[in-house]
């Protein structure tokens, strides 16, 4: 089998790959020398919009809706699109084995490629049940939410299990999301995590204590501080109830599991220095090893706004790396310069007639402000990080653009908070008048 050659290569056919073929194009990539291998059977999509409208019952989202970039307001890149740039899209080929030192790639079918210079964006895969050894964990409709086609699963078994009953594990992201989705299609739904309130990670218990209600108030059964350990089935394979941790038997009937995500650098492993779980890379996405790259989930970069190392799991960064490790490429190439990735890290997400945005770093002391009460009619409230007398953390539920855009100036700037207790009492307007 002859061995193909191209100038660059992208592994991964994510967001990320998405919206650096965008930036290829731009900076005038030549037919022919770009080539994206994704694993998965379709062009790059928008990967949010399966755990929201993908899965809604009315208003549904489906491909070619919201292939990248239309995320970000962007211009939707069908696959005709890489044809016309003369942009090889890879479909269907996963990546077995990558030799960094002599810039070679082998294919599962046993092809063959070389590259010049390579971007890594393999991004994450989910963490399965069956990898903590959970007893029944690979028993029929426990499903997992990363790719199109897990989604696709889903919707067959929200259709052919009407009004039936779910069992969320996890409490993050994708458990909020899901249980939403979930109910809007009139399933019964029930969440359970060990965690004392949800997306623990970025709550503080105040927020929380409102995303929970709420959720309770729409009938969503919340169950804390306590764990899936094993799953009943019946002839056919088919989960049938949940045993937990604390000795409840949960009936469902459909099971998804959002316990987190782990970077895929196994090909890479050995080859290339790595940092906290992800791949080492600079200010522009430069690896330890010449002419690769690595962008997104992967990546462990420095955020130069706090001087450290770290790795950041969000479809914002995997687009915005992805763009900037482009740049860097040309850069090189033309003997410019280009200023190093200066990122405000940034969350958001959206459920039911929610939708919240953060910004910056949820350290230090918080202050809680606007009106959180269930019986609200606006829910615009959120909280300030404060750390060191500065505010470096802005998080707002149910802001307009205008004041998602004044947080985030917030979290940028890192004015001083003088008092805590007049922050608490000017909430929204500290943050516009920075």
């Amino acid at each position: 089998m002859a061995e193909k050659a191209f100038k660059y290569v992208i592994i991964g056919g994510g967001v990320a790959a998405g919206y650096a073929a965008r930036e290829f194009a731009n900076q005038g990539v030549k037919p022919g020398e770009l080539a994206i291998f994704s694993k998965e059977a379709v062009a790059p999509y928008e990967r949010p919009a399966l755990s929201k409208a993908y899965l809604f019952p009315e208003g549904t989202a489906r491909l070619p809706g919201f292939h990248v970039c239309v995320g970000s307001g962007g211009e939707r890149l069908l696959p005709e699109w890489y044809a016309e740039k003369g942009i090889s899209l890879i479909l269907n080929t996963e990546v077995v084995k990558a030799n960094l030192a002599s810039k070679t790639l082998i294919s599962a079918a046993g092809e063959t490629f070389k590259y010049q210079i390579l971007i890594i964006a393999t991004g994450s895969t989910v963490v399965r049940l069956s990898d903590f050894g959970v007893q029944g964990a690979d028993a029929k409709n426990i499903f997992y939410l990363r790719e199109i086609d897990d989604a696709d699963k889903l919707v067959e078994v929200i259709k052919a299990k009407k009004n039936g009953n779910a069992l969320v594990v996890g409490g993050g992201y994708i458990g909020l999301e899901l249980s939403a989705a979930l109910k809007i299609n009139n399933i019964d739904v029930s969440m359970v995590y060990p965690e004392p309130w949800c997306m623990p990670r970025l709550f503080t218990a105040e927020l929380a204590g409102f995303y929970e209600g709420y959720y309770a108030n729409k009938g969503i059964k919340i169950i804390k501080g306590t764990v899936a350990t094993g799953f009943g089935t019946n002839e056919n394979g088919e989960v049938t109830d949940v045993k937990l941790k604390d000795g409840r038997v949960m009936e469902a009937d459909i099971v998804v599991v959002g316990v987190g995500g782990r970077p895929v650098t196994k090909l890479f492993k050995g080859q290339v220095e790595e940092e906290k779980g992800g791949i080492k890379t600079d200010g522009f996405f430069k690896t330890s090893v010449p002419d690769v790259y690595a962008v997104g989930d992967v990546a462990t970069f420095p955020m130069k706004l706090y001087n450290e190392m770290r790795r950041v799991e969000h479809v914002d960064h995997a687009r915005k790396s992805a763009e900037q490790a482009v740049k860097a490429i040309f850069s090189c190439e033309q003997g410019n310069s280009i200023d190093e990735y200066d990122y405000l890290p940034f969350f958001y997400s959206r459920a039911f007639d929610l939708s919240w945005q953060f910004y910056g770093d949820n350290v230090g002391e918080t202050v809680f402000y606007g009106d959180g009460s269930l019986t609200s009619p606006t829910h615009k409230f959120g909280s300030y990080w404060i750390k060191d007398g500065k505010v470096v953390g802005a998080f707002l539920e149910g802001g307009t653009p205008e004041e998602n855009k004044a947080i985030a100036k917030v979290a940028r700037v890192q004015p001083p908070a003088h008092s805590l207790d007049q922050l608490a009492t000017e909430g929204l307007t500290f943050a516009c008048k920075v």
